[in-house]
């Protein structure tokens, strides 16, 4: 037996009737891993819809800084309910912020990257038979900012955690069953898959998939780390996510699926010169800004249009920089 890291998102911790569900579960998880639980949540519900929406209230263009201040308060609000409901149900429970958990990023706000994480703090709670609850979807940089990890940041949290403290199952709990052939909600005859690659989860959550964030992906699949995906409503078995070579099938399609968030940028009559188009995807690379789809077309005047697609959530940067 080995610690175990739990990651519950913002569906599964909506409300306190919720959080308490989550309460049981983790503490059958204790019974299971008297070793240690790690449990990791994202904000309750929307919360982070509508803290973004009431900063937008007041800022046409609101400092990155202050957002991730802003930001990093809403899974602050579910860790310590969530510790609050453990401990009524009689565990030791101890809920840790990013910065407590020893989680060091790089000096960027609204999507940094994980650096490393000082696991002494969260191995002595352990230890002393405490759950920990860590917020997910925050860090902190070498000179005490607060940041934010970006879309899919409590995935990269808790599998991060589980890597730094060679946990070897992530149990990622959301509100499907698992991983499914393609979108249930769109497809009726979607399959839900027992076993999928981390390459090939993370080629469907690259083009679309919603389940897990590509990053989580990479990380599990550098940890060596298994990710199991199941529902928070239900005790059934869901999708492990595991290296291709101990799968026990392979399949020549694995999945199908479509990223409907995706914005597309135009740039018409560009001069076609050298260095142009490595100056415009440089500068948005610098901006950690990922582009998609890249489509260029010559013109007879010797000028071309460039178009390509961003992540909507990055379009207004996006635009800023290209003009």
């Amino acid at each position: 037996m080995s610690v175990i890291v739990q990651k519950f998102g913002g569906t599964s911790v909506a409300n306190t009737e919720k959080i308490q569900k989550v309460a049981h579960r983790v503490a059958e998880a204790q019974a299971r891993h008297p070793e240690g639980v790690v449990v990791v949540v994202s904000a309750m519900g929307k919360t982070t819809d509508v803290l973004v929406n009431m900063a937008k209230e007041l800022s046409s263009r609101p400092d990155p800084r202050e957002m991730d201040m802003l930001l990093a308060t809403g899974e602050q609000v579910s860790i310590s309910l969530l510790s609050m409901a453990l401990q009524e149900l009689g565990l030791k429970a101890v809920s840790m912020t990013g910065a407590q958990a020893g989680i060091i990023t790089e000096n960027l706000h609204s999507k940094a990257k994980i650096v490393h994480i000082d696991t002494d703090e969260l191995s002595r709670f352990l230890s002393e038979g405490y759950v920990v609850v860590v917020a997910g979807f925050q860090g902190v940089t070498t000179d005490h900012q607060i940041t934010t990890l970006g879309r899919g940041g409590s995935d990269t949290t808790a599998v991060a955690l589980a890597g730094a403290l060679k946990a070897p199952v992530c149990e990622i709990f959301t509100d499907v069953d698992g991983v499914y052939t393609t979108d249930p909600n769109s497809v009726a005859g979607a399959q839900k898959l027992s076993e999928i690659s981390y390459e090939e989860m993370l080629e469907l959550a690259q083009l679309g998939a919603q389940v897990l964030h590509p990053r989580s992906v990479e990380c599990a699949k550098k940890y060596k780390t298994v990710i199991h995906v199941r529902s928070s409503f239900n005790l059934h078995e869901g999708t492990y996510v595991k290296a291709m070579k101990d799968l026990e099938i392979q399949r020549p399609v694995t999945g199908v699926t479509a990223d409907c968030k995706q914005a597309k940028l135009a740039l018409k009559d560009v001069p076609d010169r050298p260095g142009i188009a490595a100056k415009v995807f440089g500068t948005l690379a610098q901006a950690n800004i990922s582009v998609d789809m890249i489509i260029q077309s010559v013109q007879e005047d010797l000028s071309n249009d460039i178009a390509f697609t961003v992540h909507e959530d990055d379009l207004d940067q996006a635009t800023e920089i290209i003009k």
